[in-house]
């Protein structure tokens, strides 16, 4: 142990120009120091000083009899260099990548002056005095002089390859990379029959795109040409992968070279490529936007959004067979980056074991997530951020993603400066410490040995990699663009720079490894190939139609009900914490009443019932995964999933140790995002069809920052891509006085969304409701399920009158629609029908029962189902009521938000003549609520006391309801009523 160690980082800094001062002036330092420094030798001072981690870096010095001997520094000059050596070569350690050759184009590198010798005050000749040790503790003699190891050094880190790495603040991790590359363990040239195999691949790629460039003139494909070497370098991720263990690899990308992706990593066969070609609506009118699909019945999607699973197999020089490994490419729209998370979510399902009780245990070895990032997307798009923020949080970690960010040095026309305010592009990666390498596109072999890096240090570390590739963009955006338009000079370049199948087969000629003929018979090769490819698509044969998708079972056929005695023990089961185990108290008492409750009529609450449900799943062998912000105790502390030990803190999770569990129960506090912890549940739920998956947002307002994620992926996968995701959403809905942005969950763009039976939409108002709505969306999991959005409650979490009793868990199913069952014995006296949805009909009912008049012309019914829309069960109750006046639709969103666009049209279809309906609540608002309580309370009081009104009798303003007299554009209360109020009057329509 040298007396160095006891410094490290900024110390260690700190005191190399304590030591500088002490060779100009000793008596500026105390004594101590002074001692201290007088103590040690130069050669200790030379290998402490040598880099950023001192001597405890690379491999240990050899003898000292290797190196060439230079004698002692005998004035402070000789001390001095000493110091200016090290500093210099530590420069080069953390600065090289500034002059690194890392432009295909040949764009000079912005440099530093602190990689420059006359900077830190020292000569070429004076570092040739100094023995290499001085910068480079494992130089062997070989190494020849400090010179000879500067050189060496600059040769390394601003070479074709830039490493950008000292952010990493993990000493082990930095002393590793450190050591690899000063080693060159993954820079040894490829022999001969790789070198080959290389320009091959290379010459797939090239002949691949200047095929479709050639054939389908004018129509996008987002080539690859200019990062070609993305192709290869995925084929090494993918090996490296299954050497290591792995059996997935998640891949996300945008358009870029997804094409040549498809066909060469994921081997989907040329002429289907071309087909989808052929298969594009008149260009004319739509260019090149079509793909199979459209010819069959659903939208299908363009053929650079689409995804692909295929196995291939990989050589595994261990194994007596190859290795098959399954590699998947995830959909994806438009919209870059979000694919990010959806991988991640892959990623993580097919790493989590779901077979086994308690919390799902996780191999990262088992799948490995790649993404493919543009360069003005990975900075420009915040999602990426967010997912960068996932990667090392509990909940969300898959053992580290390789991120390749495909550098075309252009964002469509928009240059670098303005599009990032970063030198790089892949600087935002800095902040979580992810290593960074930035690799010349042209250099195949660097690039391969940049990816090989990036896969052993995921394996070792279990952490992100960066890899930065560096190239161009040969054409347009998307082919269809003139970029000369916009980049004149850099496109002028480009027309004139070699591919870098072209530059490598020269410099594989040079060496002898191929000759010109051969190098081109391969491309020649790769272009018959292709011409046969596209005879077959060509030739008549119609693609195989996709399978008719089928309608999804009602949440209401499903079996729910669980025996009295099943969630007795369930129930007991959970409140069965170990021994000694103490939460803090006052939570205590409030867990321990559930012990009672379900022998108490309307005992159940919300939350207590959702802890059932989730139980009995378990019991049955349906594995649960649930996240979201606060969702471990809930946002408005109802849940409490996760327990606390008040003395020592510590953790206990009663469903993960349920006696009667048959599978894994996973429960997470999400960070503060949506898109990206949406995203994850969205991928996780699609790999792993058997789980329930459950994302709750704090609020329902701010699903809205994930709605990418709700527009592009979860409403449309079954219509785009034929993904059958089953994701539950929670969004807690309800208009309590809280302002803007925490009273609605925004049912009005679900139900937008809503279509060709892709989604269930609910907005429930009893316990039991959604125990049963719970199990039935775990229920069809497997046979044709559909994504759930639940509106669920926040009042309404304790409100005694949402409270259930144990025999309505024990019997019954989920209802689409509930009935007014005070209005059984006076069917025949009704006049008026309500029909609501959620909170707002506890609202009505509690009025109701405060009324000191009775109500007997009144009933009041509750659709819980918003969508598929329960036509046929609300006219079945409709003719229950043979006097039948009026049906009114109350809720208490504003009219043009809430379920009133959707809902009134289908009622109005729905019922029979001369009922027609009425709509009460809010009026159009540009906000979704009132921002004051008091303004709150006083407009749902208006809009209860207009429901309650009685048919013909004035209302509180002194008007009359009119019924079918006032066409609604003049009966001034059904759009504002008196002074803007909520109003009643009036036809929908």
């Amino acid at each position: 142990m040298s007396v160095w160690d006891a410094f490290q980082g900024p110390n260690a800094g700190y005191v190399a120009e304590l030591y500088e001062r002490y060779q100009q002036d000793p008596a500026s330092l105390d004594e101590p120091m002074r001692a201290f420094f007088a103590a040690l030798s130069p050669e200790e001072i030379a290998a402490a000083l040598a880099s950023p981690d001192g001597a405890r870096t690379g491999s240990p010095a050899p003898p000292a009899a290797s190196a060439p001997s230079t004698p002692a520094p005998t004035t402070p000059r000789d001390a001095l260099r000493i110091v200016l050596a090290a500093r210099l070569a530590r420069s080069i350690r953390e600065y090289g990548h500034l002059a690194a050759r890392i432009d295909p184009l040949g764009a000079p590198p912005p440099d530093d002056p602190m990689l420059h010798g006359e900077t830190h005050g020292i000569t070429d000749a004076e570092l040739a005095a100094l023995p290499p040790t001085i910068v480079w503790p494992g130089a062997g003699a070989e190494t020849g002089t400090c010179l000879d190891a500067i050189q060496r050094l600059r040769a390394i880190y601003s070479g074709p390859l830039g490493y950008d790495f000292d952010h990493v603040r993990d000493f082990a991790e930095r002393a590793w990379l450190r050591d690899v590359v000063e080693s060159g363990r993954f820079r040894a040239p490829l022999d001969a029959t790789r070198q080959r195999a290389l320009l091959r691949r290379l010459s797939e790629v090239e002949g691949f795109e200047r095929f479709l460039h050639t054939t389908f003139q004018g129509q996008k494909r987002f080539s690859i040409e200019g990062t070609d070497m993305l192709v290869p370098m995925l084929d090494a991720l993918i090996h490296d992968a299954a050497e290591d263990g792995a059996r997935e690899v998640l891949l996300g990308m945008a358009h870029r070279g997804r094409l040549n992706v498809l066909a060469h990593v994921l081997e989907k066969p040329y002429a289907t490529i071309f087909t989808e070609f052929h298969a594009a609506p008149n260009k004319e009118l739509v260019p090149s936007e079509g793909s199979t699909g459209i010819n069959y019945g659903w939208t299908g999607d363009v053929k650079y959004h689409l995804g692909a699973s295929a196995t291939v197999a990989e050589d595994d020089p261990g194994a007596s067979a190859p290795v098959w490994v399954k590699v998947t490419m995830a959909n994806n729209p438009s919209h870059l980056e979000f694919v990010n998370p959806v991988v991640e979510g892959f990623t993580r399902a097919a790493q989590d074991d779901r077979a086994a009780p308690g919390p799902p245990p996780q191999d990262v070895r088992r799948a490995v997530a790649v993404t493919v990032h543009g360069d003005a997307a990975f900075p420009g798009e915040g999602v990426v951020a967010e997912t960068l923020n996932l990667s090392r949080l509990p909940g969300y970690q898959t053992g580290g993603t390789i991120h390749l960010v495909a550098n075309n040095q252009l964002g469509f026309t928009t240059e670098p400066a303005d599009d990032r305010s970063t030198l790089y592009a892949s600087d935002l990666a800095k902040g979580f410490e992810i290593p960074i390498i930035h690799v010349n596109a042209d250099d195949p072999e660097a690039c391969l040995a940049t990816v090989r890096l990036a896969a052993e240090y995921r394996t070792r570390f279990h952490k992100d990699f960066l890899v930065d590739l560096v190239g161009y963009r040969r054409w347009g955006h998307n082919e269809g663009d003139e970029p000369s338009f916009t980049q004149p000079l850099l496109y002028a370049a480009i027309s004139q720079h070699p591919t870098v199948r072209a530059l490598y087969a020269e410099r594989l000629g040079s060496a002898g490894v191929v000759t010109p003929e051969q190098a081109e018979a391969l491309l020649a090769d790769v272009r018959e190939r292709l011409r046969t490819a596209y005879a077959e698509a060509t030739a008549g044969t119609p693609a195989p139609e996709p399978e008719p998708l089928r309608a999804a079972p009602a949440l209401a056929s499903a079996a729910t009900a669980v025996p009295e005695e099943t969630l007795r023990a369930l129930n007991t089961a959970l409140l069965a914490w170990p021994e000694g185990y103490a939460p803090v108290s006052r939570l205590e008492r409030l867990l321990r009443r559930r012990g009672d409750a379900l022998a108490k009529p309307g005992g159940i609450d919300w939350a207590h019932a959702e802890t059932l449900a989730f139980a009995s799943l378990l019991a049955e062998g349906t594995p649960i995964r649930l996240t979201g912000q606060d969702t471990e105790r809930g946002t408005f502390s109802q849940r409490h999933l996760v327990l606390h030990d008040a003395r020592t803190g510590a953790r206990y999770t009663p469903l993960q140790h349920l006696p009667q569990a048959r599978a894994s129960f996973a429960v997470y506090n999400s960070p503060l995002s949506e898109a990206a912890a949406l995203g994850f549940e969205y991928g996780y739920s699609v790999h792993a069809p058997d789980a329930l998956v459950l994302w709750e947002a704090q609020f329902g307002d701010f699903a809205n920052a994930g709605q990418v994620l709700i527009d592009q992926f979860i409403a449309a996968a079954r219509a785009k891509w034929r993904q059958h995701p089953a994701l539950v959403l929670l969004l807690p809905h309800g208009y309590e006085g809280q302002g803007p942005e925490h009273s609605s969950g925004r049912i009005e763009r679900y139900l937008q969304l809503a279509a060709e039976d892709n989604l269930r939409i609910a907005n429930c108002t009893t316990a039991a409701q959604h125990f049963h709505l719970l199990r039935a969306q775990a229920a069809l999991l497997g046979n044709g399920p559909r994504p759930l959005v639940i509106l669920t409650p926040k009042s309404l979490l304790r409100h005694p009158r949402a409270t259930s009793s144990l025999g309505d868990l024990a019997n019954g199913r989920f209802e689409p629609v509930l009935d007014d069952p005070a209005a059984a014995d006076r069917r025949e006296r009704v006049e008026r029908l309500i029909l609501c949805s959620g909170k707002v009909a506890v609202d009505l009912e509690s009025a109701i029962a405060d009324r000191s008049e009775p109500t007997p012309w009144l009933a009041v019914a509750r659709i819980e189902q918003l969508y598929p829309f329960p036509a046929e069960a609300i006219a079945q109750m409709v003719a229950g009521y043979p006097r039948l006046r009026e049906v009114v639709w109350l809720q208490e969103e504003p009219r043009n938000m809430g379920a009133a666009s959707y809902i009134l049209p289908l009622l109005r279809t729905s019922l029979p003549e001369p009922l027609a309906p009425r709509y009460v609540g809010r009026p159009e608002r540009a906000s979704v609520a009132e921002g004051m309580a008091d303004a709150h309370a006083a407009e749902q009081a208006h809009i209860i006391a207009l429901a309650l009104t009685e048919p013909d009798k004035p209302d509180s303003t002194g008007e009359r309801g009119e019924r079918d007299e006032r066409a609604p554009e003049l009966a001034g209360e059904a759009h504002g009523g008196r002074d803007g109020h909520a109003g009643y009057g009036g036809h929908d329509g």
